[in-house]
């Protein structure tokens, strides 16, 4: 990052002091500035584009329109022996893969799909966990033009039914099975249940993982995954298409109806993640990277543009809190992992568990931790610094699926402040707006965007005229992206995030969001987990809080009154629930995701719509005619 700044102050003739000046400059001559994260970071390209920026307008803006590139040749640039991948499962195996063995697989796969017909706009499936193949399939899938598109192999068959019937794959990839918390689980019987309800596959390739020679004779037009490898291939073409040709199709969580499918194109999504990895994160060859994700979450799409910048990735596939919960601190000492990044929720289940890893693990390679998929709080801030190790780089970062990116992230430039996000990415034009859309500063509101940038998704699928993709990002401010983040800017030119926007809650007129009352929740020991909702009551809304205790604890009213008091002391008394209920467990999206809203419709009696985008729906049915709930 200092870099890139000393790099725009010289090249530019302008003296930049600071990171909010480079921001700045960032979003004042945005042409420039992503026409240098083009060139510095050297994008691969067949052909220049005729112009970096037309149409700038939010939807519609054009980029780099004329070039030709390829997303796969871009993270394929490395072919040298040093570690590509390291793969590592949940029981212990481990295998490795280096670019240049990387390379040799895509380039086998990539030519078994060219022999049967897959090409420029095909869309190709992946039912997969996190794992090495998953990568190549990705990486062939985008060589020869095709769009790729996965879902996590724990999703039911409706939630992949959900996804992939609504884009029609040409081909299926799927593994036998996969481990999780100390179970092996089949998923042969889900994959030919999904291969005969798709009517648009002509292949299905199997990747052995529980099994040497699975029994795949009831899926059709399936093979194995060695089998469908074109070992004679001797070259590997990489098919040259616009900056907008879409890459992957991503999904919206689905918990208030069928899943949005959200395209997104190549070259929107390796500048994106060129910028955030290379400058915000400060990953080069040396780095090892690694995050705990699912094929599901866009987390995943974002750590394998990792590539590009020539690190090692560490994936990792299974429960991570399997054994005595620390595999994944073990395997920042056993790899040497210098980015590690998680959700927000392991980060606080490790400390009310009393994990101390600063005594447990050396942690000596580490100069970052990354947290994503829910605010941050405070306490966990100060966990990592006291008990973690006290120089590394804590960024919270937030964006989304929508972008397949972030608006707003770490900084190794700038200091960091507990409870907030460093900063606002560069070439973002975030904003705080009120509901009259004027930028306001030190309150909370609407976090926007607004000016067009390169990762904006290229289209929804199967909305032809652009009206659904309009309403979901544009419908409350005409021509400014609304990410439905509720969040505030800080004095420090940092960011909280406090909740979505949409499972705000208003008692009595006042907006709190969500996560104003997490942070405050998570310093009680006694709590593991929680949700807060707003119920209708008596012409208003009263707060509900439903906690999840520790193991052999019940809630009575001293803890109660304990909950009820350090919330208040953490905010303001209108934050203090009306009432405090104990369940056995939280409802979640597949990526670990708190779904406010469907517990809310659980309470008020209306229909939660798509129950396969949970992880746990069966979690739900705690909250049905709750007798504390009922109106007097």
């Amino acid at each position: 990052m200092a870099s890139f700044m000393r790099l725009i102050s010289s090249k530019y003739g302008i003296e930049l002091a600071d990171y909010a000046a480079l921001h700045h400059w960032s979003i004042e001559h945005r042409e420039a500035f992503w026409a240098e994260v083009w060139q510095q970071f050297e994008v691969i390209h067949s052909q220049p584009c005729d112009t970096v920026l037309q149409h700038d307008t939010m939807p519609g803006a054009e980029w780099f329109s004329g070039t030709r590139l390829n997303f796969a040749e871009n993270l394929l640039r490395f072919r040298d022996q040093r570690t590509a991948l390291v793969s590592l499962l949940e029981n212990g195996e481990r295998t490795t893969l280096s670019y240049a063995d990387l390379h040799q697989q895509v380039q086998q796969l990539a030519a078994g799909m060219r022999d049967r017909g897959i090409g420029s706009g095909d869309r190709v499936a992946g039912f997969m966990p996190n794992i090495a193949q998953t990568v190549v399939a990705m990486l062939a899938t985008a060589s020869v033009g095709a769009i790729w598109s996965s879902c996590s192999p724990d999703f039911g068959i409706n939630g992949v039914m959900d996804r992939f019937g609504q884009i029609e794959p040409k081909m299926l990839f799927s593994t036998d099975g996969y481990y999780y918390n100390g179970k092996s689980i089949d998923s042969l019987q889900r994959t030919a249940q999904i291969a005969s309800r798709i009517p648009s596959l002509e292949s299905v390739v199997i990747v052995p993982l529980l099994n040497t020679e699975p029994v795949i004779s009831d899926i059709d037009n399936a093979c194995l995954y060695d089998d469908f490898l074109d070992p004679r291939a001797a070259t590997l073409p990489f098919t040259q298409l616009p900056f907008d040709h879409p890459l992957y199709i991503m999904y919206s969580s689905g918990t208030t109806g069928v899943p949005k499918c959200i395209v997104h194109g190549a070259g929107g999504t390796l500048l994106q993640h060129l910028k955030e990895h290379r400058l915000h994160t400060d990953i080069d060859r040396d780095d090892v990277f690694f995050y705990f994700t699912t094929c599901g979450w866009m987390m995943w799409n974002w750590l394998v543009s990792g590539l590009a910048s020539g690190c090692t990735l560490v994936l990792y596939d299974g429960s991570p809190f399997v054994g005595d919960g620390l595999c994944l601190l073990d395997a920042i000492d056993a790899e040497g992992i210098t980015v590690f990044g998680v959700g927000a929720k392991y980060i606080a289940a490790l400390e009310k568990a009393g994990h101390r890893p600063r005594e447990s693990h050396r942690l000596h390679s580490l100069h970052t931790v990354l947290s994503t998929g829910s605010p941050l709080s405070h306490a966990s801030f100060e966990y990592v610094y006291r008990d973690w190790k006290p120089d590394v780089c804590l960024a919270s970062i937030s964006g989304g699926t929508d972008i397949i990116s972030t608006f707003v992230l770490g900084n190794p430039l700038l200091p960091v402040y507990s409870g907030e996000i460093q900063c606002r990415g560069l070439g973002m034009a975030v904003e705080i707006w009120d509901d009259e859309g004027r930028e306001i500063v030190g309150a909370k509101g609407e976090l926007v965007c607004t000016r067009s940038f390169p990762s904006c998704p290229v289209m929804f699928w199967n909305d032809a005229d652009g009206s659904k993709f309009r309403a979901a990002y544009f419908e409350l401010y005409p021509a400014v992206w609304a990410q439905g983040d509720y969040a505030e800017i800080t004095e420090h030119d940092g960011i909280v995030i406090h909740g979505r926007s949409d499972a705000v809650l208003n008692p009595g007129g006042v907006r709190i969001g969500t996560a104003e009352i997490y942070r405050q929740v998570e310093k009680v020991s006694e709590v593991l987990d929680s949700v807060v909702i707003g119920q209708q009551w008596r012409d208003d809304v009263r707060l509900v809080l439903f906690v999840v205790l520790r193991q052999g604890l019940a809630l009575d009213d001293g803890l109660r009154r304990r909950i009820a008091s350090t919330i208040k002391a953490g905010t303001t008394s209108r934050h203090v629930p009306a009432k405090i209920i104990q369940v056995d467990d939280i409802p979640r999206t597949i990526s670990g995701k708190i779904v406010e809203l469907a517990v809310a419709n659980v309470v008020h009696g209306r229909l939660v719509k798509n129950k396969d985008a949970l992880a746990n729906p069966e979690a739900l049915a705690q909250f049905v005619a709750i007798p504390e709930l009922e109106l007097d």
